[in-house]
């Protein structure tokens, strides 16, 4: 791929993802995938006014080799130095670049089980940090490719024809080239984008929806409540602060938080999840009272089975995301393996965690009667795809009236 094409890439994520403005400090999440690109978003950052970039690398043979040799409570321990980088990010709000690139199957293997415990028993010291950042500083998940991802995507090509085959349509779904591989404006295109999406969010909120009613052939006919406060939300976001960013690049989705609690019925996947290293697919869900009550997939199901009992929160709904089936993710043929790729290919829900930045006035409240409201608390948030060709969402209003939102798979309006 052109040094110039990825330098642009590494502008938008800088400038439009992550929004870097003069004196930011910010850090870099990526994998030891794509080192020059890392360095191309460093110089691009410091570029748009950056005064400290920071990269923090990531390897799945380490995590492996981490979950295997250390003791549970040495692999659930946060040190006083993770305590203060913690501290570091609630008192400076750096913004936060995490670039994905790893294999979606690097993980299998792994002791999930212990990892889980692991998790769990860090999250009660991580969580009041997560819960005092939240909504304040600026954040972007993005990608690159990996060259086990890229074969996994593109199975049957040398290494270096998948890779470049995954740099178009990372690029192409991001807006910096073209179908023909013409380099575009991005941050232009990205300008129009979000001013589209903002449109059509300002319809779905002047609907007073209160509950969404999906159904698809492949057997999913499931109802969510949203909460009185819920706003539909897209593309670009804003901090408490005011600074608008783009969280995700690329994206295709309009969503919103539901109530916690209040769901029913079955949902199937539409497509295969990637979770903790791992392919969960055939898989669907079975929700009453709120909650997940039965759970069954034709690979990954015990890991499927843990990821809703992580914690009270994670057997229950998070988020509800609208994605038009003629999505150009979708209509790239491409199965990414890849949440943020394939979330933006289809409608989709997410276990877990709820967004506070979907309540309507979210500035006004706590994290904590937020949470009172109905937004879900969860250390997880995990998507997974619904959308077919044939699926029908209709949105009932406060004030009883049906209106279809989907019809066969895209916007009914």
């Amino acid at each position: 791929m052109k040094k110039t094409t990825l330098k642009n890439y590494a502008r938008l994520l800088a400038e439009c993802g992550i929004a870097v403005k003069r004196g930011d400090p910010v850090i870099i999440h990526a994998a030891l995938d794509q080192p020059d690109f890392v360095t191309m978003c460093v110089e691009a950052c410091y570029r748009a006014g950056a005064s400290r970039v920071m990269v923090e690398w990531d390897h799945q043979p380490l995590q492996k080799l981490h979950t295997r040799f250390q003791t549970l409570k040495t692999l659930g321990t946060v040190e006083e130095f993770e305590r203060a980088k913690l501290q570091y990010r609630l008192d400076r709000n750096p913004c936060m670049l995490h670039i994905l690139s790893e294999d979606p199957d690097g993980l299998k293997g792994i002791n999930q089980e212990k990892q889980a415990k692991a998790q769990q028993a860090r999250y009660n010291v991580v969580k009041p940090y997560r819960d005092a950042m939240d909504n304040k500083y600026k954040w972007c998940v993005a990608a690159a490719p990996g060259a086990a991802w890229a074969r996994k995507v593109f199975p049957g090509l040398r290494t270096s024809t998948a890779i470049e085959k995954l740099w178009q349509a990372i690029l192409y779904t991001a807006r910096v080239i073209d179908r023909d591989g013409n380099d575009l404006d991005p941050i232009a295109e990205w300008k129009t984008h979000n001013e589209s999406f903002h449109r059509r969010c300002e319809y779905l909120n002047g609907l007073g929806i209160r509950t969404l009613e999906y159904k698809s052939a492949n057997g999913t006919d499931f109802t969510v409540e949203l909460m009185p406060e819920s706003v539909f939300c897209g593309a670009s976001e804003h901090t408490l602060g005011g600074e608008e960013f783009n969280p995700n690049i690329p994206t295709e989705e309009i969503f919103t938080t539901p109530h916690a609690g209040r769901a029913e019925g079955l949902v199937v996947a539409s497509m295969p999840l990637s979770y903790k290293g791992e392919i969960i697919d055939g898989f669907s869900l079975k929700f009453e009272g709120g909650r997940v009550t039965e759970v069954h997939a034709e690979r990954g199901e015990a890991l499927l089975r843990q990821m809703v009992s992580m914690d009270e929160g994670a057997a229950m709904l998070g988020e509800c995301a609208l994605v038009p089936y003629t999505s150009p993710i979708r209509t790239s043929g491409i199965t990414f393996y890849e949440t943020l790729f394939d979330e933006n290919a289809a409608c989709h829900f997410a276990m877990g965690d709820g967004y506070t930045s979907c309540v309507r006035d979210y500035a006004k409240y706590t994290t904590e009667e937020m949470h009172k409201m109905g937004v879900n608390d969860s250390m997880i948030h995990v998507d997974f795809m619904i959308g077919t060709d044939d699926l029908s969402v209709v949105a009932v209003t406060e004030d009883g009236r049906r209106v279809q939102v989907f019809e066969n798979g895209v916007w009914a309006f």
